[in-house]
């Protein structure tokens, strides 16, 4: 089953622009994949305006953001994974969702499973 990752990250973004405020997103920049001004990382993170006038979105997938954004004047292609994203929030008031890692929940112990539904209290009808 896919994540729902990427579909609340277009969701807040969206929820963002329609209020008039400015969806941020925090990107863990130790993944490979990610593209961004190494200038402005900090601590190994990075926060992104990912609105419509500071950003020119070319793609928005469930694998990834790329858009074009300009860093002090200077154009920058930026590529950030979904699984990168760490959060998307407004910068105006912090409304958002932080997401936990790891992204995608662990597969359960088929074992323990059978284990679990056995010991379940049964009803039995009595007459």
């Amino acid at each position: 089953m896919a994540t729902t990752k990427p579909y609340l990250i277009r969701a807040i973004r969206e929820w963002a622009i329609d209020n008039g405020l400015t969806p941020q997103i925090l990107v863990d920049t130790s993944q490979q994949e990610v593209q961004v001004p190494e200038q402005f990382i900090t601590d190994g993170q990075i926060i992104l305006n990912i609105g419509g006038q500071a950003a020119q979105m070319h793609e928005m997938t469930n694998e990834r953001l790329r858009f074009s954004a300009r860093f002090r004047g200077s154009p920058f292609e930026v590529n950030v994974p979904v699984s990168a994203v760490l959060a998307i929030y407004a910068r105006e008031n912090g409304q958002g969702i932080f997401f936990k890692e790891p992204e995608t929940p662990p597969e359960p112990d088929s074992g323990a499973e059978d284990k679990d539904a056995r010991s379940k209290p049964r009803l039995k009808l009595v007459k």
